[in-house]
């Protein structure tokens, strides 16, 4: 998947990825990163502590984002790793999507909805006809960027840490919808 307008020198493309290839692992210690110092910030104003980050970082292995119950993305901009998302399949119409992110240095550059669209797509490709998420209140910008796409706030399907929102969308037919 490639968009180019004139408004973007670079082109997105986004491709499978191993879980634990050194691009994912980087791009995990990325947006674990951003996420737990925001939170930490807002709660407690501080960043991670490192030994914490350490230990979540290496807890959370993405095994559950392999084929052939899911799969890894990995966008791209230009030659650039630019963000993931998981998608792993909870049962035989259900899909979750797990560590949507763009790098904070590449936002605002159209990519967000690439890798959406193309998580979607993954998806329908395992089977699944509707796709469910969770947030947490203070990731805004992720909760507008799923209101954009059609995601609407759902009731929790279980409880979890950090999950403040929910949300769910049904997938039509075929590709993702128009970017």
């Amino acid at each position: 998947m490639t968009t180019n307008s004139p408004a973007h020198t670079a082109s997105w493309t986004v491709s499978p990825e191993p879980y634990d290839s050194p691009v994912a692992a980087a791009l995990w210690r990325t947006y674990y990163t951003e996420v737990s110092d925001r939170w930490y910030l807002l709660h407690e104003g501080r960043a991670t502590d490192p030994e914490e980050l350490e230990r979540e970082v290496a807890a959370e292995t993405g095994a559950d984002l392999a084929p052939p119950d899911g799969v890894l993305l990995v966008a791209w901009y230009g030659e650039e790793p630019a963000g993931t998302a998981g998608v792993r399949l909870l049962d035989a119409g259900t899909a979750e999507l797990k560590r949507v992110f763009v790098r904070e240095d590449l936002r605002g550059k159209g990519g967000a909805p690439v890798l959406l669209a193309a998580a979607e797509d993954a998806a329908r490709a395992l089977g699944a006809g509707r796709v469910i998420l969770d947030t947490r209140t203070d990731l805004v910008e992720a909760r507008s960027l799923y209101a954009r796409h059609g995601y609407e706030e759902i009731e929790p399907l279980m409880e979890r840490q950090y999950a403040d929102h929910w949300y769910g969308k049904k997938l039509a037919p075929g590709s993702a919808d128009a970017r």
